[in-house]
């Protein structure tokens, strides 16, 4: 079979295409032939080494956490041949060889029915980045979001700020904010809806004033980081909660401490490690639901050839895709 393997960290470069023999399930292992793969920014984070010592599998490694493809050979699952099926939790493409491959062996608990109202490109783009899965946890669970209660998102063109929108306004946001960080990128936001900031017109704390009538957030879902993380604290209104989803634009962070004091805020750290795999599936099976309800349409930037999977981690991480970046097997 095909896959996408590398046996060193580094660039893009080290990813290569390799063709080695379709991997056989052990005991309770099931066998699914992947169509659609999504990429993540995890996997960038990955590849480069930047997890720490022991948390990788052993070289050489299938990158790849989440995708969509029919079961082959579901052994003592309760999953039929032929059952299209969605990536849904486990570590791969970390602990264990992931989705850019032709084929992949899973454990039953981490695979999910896809209806035949959702085509496999939607559902691997529900997935990819994990934008709505985090957005719907990181308010239900972390947030303990209500309805009314207003919500920013930076990053108009990533999962998490994409999904967060999306689900914030399925939940009762009366108001969900994202950034752009150029004016054609706000555009495209604004055309699907969704409330902006151009971060080259007007700061984030501007926007937000200006868009909450100077009360600020009730709830931040950064997956950016950087330099947005202490303007988005300091855009929250008082009482309100920053989670700490992501670093796409950094991993180092400068904020004003009186906006943790005078806000009286709560920041929260977001893994998926807090949930049990039973949390994640249950919401991942309700997002394919709203994907079947049109209530959530996740937005795909670009679907690359699987002997293409190095350009195309490269668009996801410069490019400034808007929407997901996807893999076709």
């Amino acid at each position: 079979m095909r896959a996408i393997q590398y046996d060193q960290f580094g660039d893009y470069d080290v990813l290569h295409l390799v063709d080695i023999p379709k991997p056989v399930p052990d005991s309770g292992q099931v066998l699914v032939r992947m169509t659609v793969a999504g990429t993540h920014p995890l996997d960038n984070t990955v590849r480069w080494g930047k997890l720490p010592p022991g948390a990788v599998k052993p070289f050489p490694l299938t990158p790849g956490s989440v995708g969509v493809g029919t079961v082959e050979e579901p052994g003592e699952s309760k999953l039929e041949v032929g059952s299209r099926v969605m990536i849904s939790g486990g570590r791969y493409g970390i602990a264990a060889d992931g989705t850019w491959a032709d084929y992949i062996v899973t454990d039953p608990s981490h695979l999910l029915p896809v209806s035949d109202e959702v085509d496999d490109t939607a559902a691997a783009a529900l997935s990819a980045g994990a934008g709505y899965l985090t957005a719907y946890l990181a308010l239900t669970e972390l947030a303990e979001f209500r309805p009314g209660q207003t919500v920013l998102a930076p990053g108009s063109g990533g999962a998490v700020g994409q999904g967060g929108v999306e689900i914030a306004r399925h939940l009762g946001a009366s108001l969900a904010i994202t950034t752009a960080t150029n004016t054609a990128k706000a555009e495209l936001s604004r055309a699907a809806g969704y409330d902006v900031i151009d971060l080259t017109r007007e700061s984030l704390r501007d926007g937000v004033a200006r868009l909450t009538g100077g009360k600020g957030v009730d709830v931040v879902l950064d997956g950016v980081a950087g330099p947005i993380t202490g303007q988005a604290l300091g855009a929250l209104a008082r009482g309100g909660t920053l989670i700490s989803i992501g670093y796409s634009a950094g991993m180092q962070a400068d904020i004003n401490v009186t906006d943790l004091i005078w806000r009286a805020a709560h920041v929260h750290g977001f893994q998926f490690a807090l949930f049990t795999q039973e949390q994640i599936n249950i919401s991942n099976a309700g997002l394919l639901d709203l994907v079947v309800r049109k209530d959530i349409t996740p937005v795909v930037d670009r679907v690359f050839p699987l002997e293409q999977a190095a350009e195309a981690q490269r668009h996801l991480i410069e490019g400034g895709p808007f929407g997901r970046v996807l893999l076709s097997l």
